[in-house]
This record gives structure tokens, sequence and C-alpha cells, in this order.
């Protein structure tokens, strides 16, 4: 009987080279430690954590986050330990295992974005950073940060100036044409591009007439706003060169697969790990399994073969 020999999952994201592509995505997967009684860290493509300021943020007060018709709501507000405690604390854990770990920085201002930067890149076991210009719900930065094409490119060479690591800039789809943004960031030195962030959405509770979430709005995700993301991407990636990561209501292979299949060159796993902690790992074997039902040797070969 003859062996099936598995398909290979390597992709390469400029100079950072992953073992498949599927990753985490910020927000969603703490520091990885929160996963591990879960899942083999050491199977995933990269693990995202969750943003990371100069100083610890508290976040938005609660209630901050409520499931909704396809997905859900979130104000969370980037609430984190701050990058000094994330390195001190958190990265000896990561450093045990053999995934690409990849900082998600946000901050207020510019000199913020440059200091969080500088301080990562002189820790070990940091691979890659990604710039979060897109989150829609803190009060300052932000989203302001990725809806203007200027302030977006200007962050991006702050952080590029700042740092030897490949950096991929992270674009909210809270904008008229997020292709344009996309170029610009290209223009000022990003590695790669990740979209999409949530969505602004809100809900209203009838019967006290108010917002459920004390911050009013919030970032929608899930199921709901994949096709958005998928249209997003397809215009994104015919209009860059810089490696696209998927992001958007991935909760399944096929899920995944479209963004690949669109161009994407990875994908990245978000609101499926609240509903299924072993969302990643079945996403890995699903896409494996595809391949060698199709009898395509190399994941690579799907990648931008849309046909419009």
């Amino acid at each position: 009987m003859k062996e099936t020999i598995s398909p290979r999952m390597t992709v390469n994201l400029g100079q950072l080279k992953l073992k498949n592509p599927v990753m985490t995505a910020s927000g969603t997967f703490g520091y990885g430690e929160e996963y591990a009684g879960y899942i083999d860290l050491n199977k995933l493509g990269a693990i995202v954590v969750k943003g990371l300021s100069l100083k610890p943020r508290l976040g938005n007060p609660p209630p901050r986050i409520m499931e909704t018709t396809g997905g859900m709501l979130n104000a969370v507000g980037l609430q984190n330990i701050g990058v000094d405690a994330f390195i001190e604390e958190k990265l000896p854990f990561l450093r045990k295992y053999a995934v690409a770990v990849i900082a998600n920085i946000y901050g207020e201002t510019y000199d913020e974005y440059k200091k969080v930067a500088k301080i990562l890149s002189s820790a070990k076991g940091v691979h890659a950073l990604e710039v979060n210009i897109s989150c829609p719900n803190v009060k300052n930065g932000g989203v302001i940060f990725g809806s203007d094409p200027k302030i977006a490119a200007r962050v991006t060479r702050t952080v590029k100036d700042e740092t030897s690591l490949p950096v991929i800039v992270k674009l909210t789809p809270n904008v008229t044409d997020i292709a344009v943004i996309a170029e610009a960031v290209e223009k000022a030195g990003a590695d790669a591009i990740s979209l999409i962030n949530t969505l602004t959405g809100m809900a209203i509770d009838l019967k006290t007439r108010k917002p459920h979430l004390r911050n009013i709005t919030g970032g929608l995700s899930g199921p709901a706003i994949k096709p958005i993301a998928l249209r997003m991407v397809w215009e994104v990636v015919q209009r860059v060169s810089v490696p696209v990561i998927g992001i958007g209501g991935i909760m399944t292979a096929q899920d995944a697969l479209e963004f690949l299949i669109l161009g994407a060159q990875a994908v990245q796993i978000g609101t499926a790990n609240f509903i299924n902690p072993h969302a990643t790992m079945e996403i890995i074997e699903g896409i494996k399994d595809y391949l060698t039902v199709n009898k395509i040797k190399d994941v690579n070969d799907i990648i931008g073969t849309f046909r419009p």
C-alpha cells in the first residue's frame, strides 16, 4: 500500500518563516499560556499575543463583551500588563515552544509606539511585531491612526526605524478604501499587512434602553464579518506586493482556505478560540486534509489561485 505523503505546510511572510499558515489573532489568545492546556502550541504557525502598550492598561469598564447574531461585540479596550511585565512574566514561558511569537503593539502617541517597539526588539523570543493601528474601542489612538494614510504611514515608519524585526501592520475595516491605507503602510516599510480588525458596532438593551456595552460601541467579530473581510483582503492583495494575512470570521478550515485562495499568505484565528479552544488545531488539520484529498503537495500552490 502506497504511503500518503503529508503536504508541505510551510509559508513565508517575508523573512518570517512559519511552519503552517495558521496564526492566532491578538486579543483572543491571551499571552499563549492560557491555551497551553488545550492545544499543542508547537503546532501553531504563530502566536500573536494580546496587544501590548508601554504601561499597563486596565481597559474599559464592564460590561464590555457580549454575544450577538453571528458573532460578538467587545469593548475590552486593550487591557494588558504592559510591555515590561510581558517580557519578564510571559515571554519566558513562550520561549519553551518552537513557535513564532509575534508581539502586537499599541500606542496613544508616535513616541509610545517607538518606545514599545524598541523594548521588544531586544527581547529574546520575539520574532515579529504586529502594529495595531486599528482598535475601534479605545478613546485615544486606535482607529484614528489607521484611518488616515499619512498617519498610518508615519506610525509604520516610526516602528520600522526602531526594529530589525519584521513589521506587520494591522488594518481597520472602518475606512472608505482599505487598499489606500495598505498601499501607504507598504510604502512606509511594512513587511506584511494583516486585516481586518473588528467593525465598529453597538447593541441596545430594550429593558433599560441603554447600550449593552458600557463603552456604547465595540468591535464586531465572528462569522458575521467574514464576507466583508474576504472582500477587503481581495482588494488589498491586488494593490500590494508584501504578504497579506487574512483575519475575520474564520471558524473552520474551509473559511481559512477561502482567504488563502484569495491570496492571503496566512490567516489569524480569533473569535473561534472563545467558542472552541481547539479551533486552531482543527483548522490546521482541515487544511492538510483538503490538500491531501485534492492531491496538492504544497499549501503555497493554492495561495492566490482565485479565479474572478
